[in-house]
């Protein structure tokens, strides 16, 4: 690494990874494209014709949203978030499994335990990607990352992808650069050849919406986006969006790796690939909404926390967000009991713009969750009140 920047940080992003979790469990599956959506009740089912096998994309019909696909899968351009029946349009022989989650929180227990026994310096990141600070390590980054990949596959069968870097930033970046069973090594020097050329999509941070903007202003790489006037960046997406702009487009980032921290809260957001309408989209987006409280239920009791307070988050088409909250008579960590609170919130909000991003937070934690989450109903569609807007 450099020598400017003693830091050295990892990110590790577990390849596709309810879907390798599933080609576990189907290995006849692998190098076929793999769907994993819908609800979580049901199980592989067998063909139309009757024949032992599973179930193809083409015979869904329902609200489900993929929760994941195999590469095979996504170079038809499915992607997570779609609405099951679009993918079904894209993709019609691909083979429909529904999701497992207790299976995949298994999985990621074991891999960040692996990690552990290498680097116990870790920052939890979700279910499925972790950061690791290499700082204080002497072994070099190849050969640290390797002996990371091969622990992970060793204790679960299955395939990650590293990037180190000086920060979180570059590090996850990196990470993305040769999936599936990548390993980028990156030092403040390399960013003009092996990073300016990259879409200004690459950076976490740039959703589609901020990508689609940044285009109409003529920027469409991270070369284009460090070269702009920051004062200019500043005028079109507010003080704070647009230096945040111009300093990752430099490479910049301070943001600690933050180890065995008590979370102040949990939350899950998802930004939608298009726009989305309350009442012409409530099926995806009573989905997703879903989606979003069980995984924050399930976040809460990995954890071991219960929480007293509940939020939503909207963020419109014009970039502007809102948040509600409400703070529940007794702590909670059970699925029903935040979509329910997390709706209370959704009814004191203007549904009439469409919108971009969706998220459920919980937070006033505490510890004490020692009982399984009920699991909410897949196809329970949000509150009357989103669902009549005009």
């Amino acid at each position: 690494m450099d020598s400017k920047s003693p830091r050295r940080v990892a990110h590790l992003d577990m390849d596709a990874f309810y879907a390798s979790v599933e080609l576990l469990r189907y290995p006849e599956l692998r190098g076929q494209p793999v769907v994993v959506g819908g609800r979580s009740d049901k199980q592989p089912m067998p063909l139309e014709d009757g024949t032992s096998g599973f179930s193809r994309l083409r015979s869904y019909a329902g609200r489900g949203v993929v929760t994941t696909a195999t590469y095979e899968a996504r170079v038809f351009g499915i992607s997570s978030g779609m609405g099951l029946m679009k993918a079904a349009r894209l993709a019609p022989d691909a083979i429909l499994l529904p999701a497992d989650f207790g299976a995949y929180r298994y999985y990621s227990q074991l891999f960040k335990t692996a990690v552990a026994r290498i680097s116990p310096l870790i920052e939890d990141h979700g279910i499925d990607e972790i950061y690791i600070d290499l700082s204080s390590l002497t072994e070099d980054s190849n050969t640290l990352a390797q002996r990371i990949k091969q622990a992970v596959g060793e204790s679960t069968g299955l395939s990650c992808s590293i990037g180190i870097a000086p920060n979180k930033l570059l590090a996850k970046i990196c990470s993305d650069l040769n999936k599936p069973n990548g390993l980028t090594v990156l030092g403040f020097s390399d960013i003009p050849d092996r990073i300016w050329a990259l879409p200004v999509s690459k950076i976490n941070g740039i959703g589609p919406k901020a990508n689609q903007k940044l285009a109409t202003l003529g920027i469409t790489t991270i070369s284009e986006l460090a070269l702009a006037d920051p004062g200019f960046l500043q005028a079109q997406f507010g003080r704070s969006y647009g230096g945040w702009l111009h300093e990752v487009a430099h490479g910049i980032d301070e943001r600690p790796v933050i180890i065995n921290a008590e979370p102040k809260s949990i939350s899950r957001e998802t930004t939608f690939e298009r726009d989305l309408h309350a009442r012409y989209d409530r099926h995806i987006l009573s989905e997703v909404f879903t989606s979003l409280c069980a995984g924050v239920a399930q976040d809460l009791q990995g954890k071991g926390y219960v929480s007293r307070t509940i939020s939503i988050k909207l963020r419109y088409e014009d970039f502007q967000t809102v948040t509600r909250d409400i703070t529940l008579p007794l702590p909670t960590a059970d699925a029903a009991a935040i979509r329910r609170a997390a709706a209370k919130c959704l009814r004191r909000v203007p549904l009439k713009r469409r919108l971009r991003l969706l998220g459920v937070r919980a937070s006033s934690l505490s510890s004490g969750w020692v009982a399984e989450s009920k699991r909410i109903p897949q196809q329970e569609e949000l509150p009357l009140a989103i669902r009549t807007v005009d």
